[in-house]
């Protein structure tokens, strides 16, 4: 019996593109980004390479986030909650909707793991906070 596949490759990639069209235009997410990111299509690209290894376990993202989101200064829990919020707007926008919702879980994870390291390097000696629940 054949495996079900979650997504396509281009599915992953709509997501990824229609999502960050809107942090980029987003007021409050859109100039973070705007001034940490250099080549938006290499950064994009990256992306979708990191929600295929996500998505479809392909194994083809290689890095380390988390170092370059905790040296970005003056995050807070609000920008992480936008981020999800937007995210998820963008997954519900999404035809394949069991994509949508399994992308929008590993959002939820990959943003509380970025806060959690957020706040470590920032406040090592305070208790972090969850974004949800």
């Amino acid at each position: 019996m054949a495996a079900v596949v979650l997504c396509t490759e281009e599915e992953i990639t709509a997501l990824v593109h229609a999502f960050y069209a809107k942090v980029r235009r987003d007021a409050a997410l859109g100039p973070i980004f705007e001034a940490h990111v250099d080549d938006w299509d290499h950064h994009l690209a990256k992306l979708v390479d990191f929600w295929s290894a996500i998505l479809l376990r392909t194994g083809r993202f290689s890095g380390a986030p988390m170092p370059k989101h905790a040296a970005l200064p003056g995050l807070n829990a609000d920008l992480f909650k936008r981020w999800l919020a937007l995210f998820l707007e963008t997954t519900a926008e999404q035809p394949n909707r069991e994509m949508g919702s399994q992308a929008y879980v590993a959002a939820q994870r990959v943003a509380q793991s970025l806060w959690y390291g957020y706040q470590y390097t920032h406040q090592p000696d305070a208790l972090p906070t969850k974004l949800l629940g």
